[in-house]
């Protein structure tokens, strides 16, 4: 993040945490999201930086997440990612199967993201574009 999740700089998107949420929980093939209380994870840590925060969901399909990803409020968003987020060099997102019915952690997330970083794409870790090359 470009500043703390409570200050001026981050303050526009907080302001779009819930709604964009709320979509994506209605949107076709979302099954979960982490969240805490706040119904939202930007107080989740998964390292000692508190500049950096975690989205994390379960979806049917790569295929349908991406819809909810590129589209509509979320697609407004990410247009915006500039500011408020330092665009990164490496690979910031992963995706990857799991059983139906489980709920993966964030410790197995930073597992695969660190993958992927080292090994490329594969069944193991990947993204939206071995999923388009499939």
């Amino acid at each position: 993040m470009l500043g703390p999740i409570d200050g001026e700089v981050m303050r526009p998107f907080v302001e779009l945490l819930n709604p964009i949420n709320a979509i994506a929980e209605a949107s076709p093939g979302f099954i979960w999201r982490d969240q805490t209380e706040a119904g939202n994870n930007t107080s989740v840590r998964f390292n000692d930086d508190p500049m950096w925060i975690v989205n994390f969901s379960v979806w049917e399909s790569p295929q349908a997440l991406e819809a909810f990803v590129y589209q509509g409020l979320h697609k407004s968003a990410l247009g915006r990612r500039k500011e408020w987020f330092e665009i990164p060099k490496i690979s910031h997102y992963v995706l990857w199967w799991i059983e139906e019915g489980t709920i993966p952690t964030i410790k197995e997330a930073i597992e695969r993201l660190e993958h992927l970083r080292a090994n490329g794409e594969s069944d193991y870790a990947f993204t939206f574009r071995s999923v388009k090359r499939s």
